[in-house]
């Protein structure tokens, strides 16, 4: 079955007055499920416009990463190895190595899957704190650019939906050079070491 950005956003909406909260739960519970963040914060921008959308999807990232983080820290690696299907490979051994900054890079890069970060990081050395302001910071630019888009497809065809493209395809490729500059250096790094 088949779910899209349409069918989210009739059932975030179809909770009426509590559709906000509804929607931060979802988002909140993603990680349990891996299913696409960026599809649902399209969603959140389409049902609440930009400034609500980005509020909404913001608390749930983070409540959701910080799931994901203590997850990892109480059950470890066998039980996250289940959850990430394995795609954890080198992200541990960055974030032990480099904490704070390898968090908010990996944010920052859409293309790099939101929760494999969040369970990864819970196993390693960095604190709470360091991952949850990361986590913060380096999201912000790709919830912008979802929710955005989001609230402009009601427009398509004007302006302001062609800049919200251009925004994404913007961010995609600062996400390629982020990637290739600093994720994939860090991780040939780990693994001579």
């Amino acid at each position: 079955m088949d779910i899209g950005i349409d069918d989210v956003k009739s059932y975030v909406n179809s909770f009426g007055t509590m559709a906000p909260v509804a929607y931060i739960i979802m988002f909140a519970l993603v990680p349990l499920t891996l299913f696409p963040d960026s599809i649902l914060a399209i969603a959140g921008g389409l049902a609440f416009g930009l400034f609500k959308g980005y509020i909404y999807t913001a608390i749930g990232a983070l409540i959701g990463g910080s799931i994901s983080f203590y997850i990892s820290r109480r059950l470890g690696r066998r039980v996250v190895k289940k959850l990430t299907k394995d795609k954890l490979d080198n992200i541990e051994l960055m974030i032990n190595e480099k904490g704070f900054i390898i968090v908010f890079l990996l944010r920052l890069i859409p293309l790099f899957p939101f929760d494999v970060i969040s369970y990864g990081s819970g196993l390693t050395s960095i604190k709470y704190k360091d991952f949850l302001l990361a986590t913060f910071l380096g999201t912000i630019p790709g919830i912008l650019v979802f929710t955005n888009i989001g609230a402009k497809s009601l427009d398509i065809g004007s302006n302001s939906f062609y800049i919200s493209i251009g925004a994404l395809i913007l961010l995609i490729l600062i996400s390629i050079v982020l990637k290739n500059k600093f994720i994939l250096k860090n991780v040939n790094k780990a693994q001579e070491d």
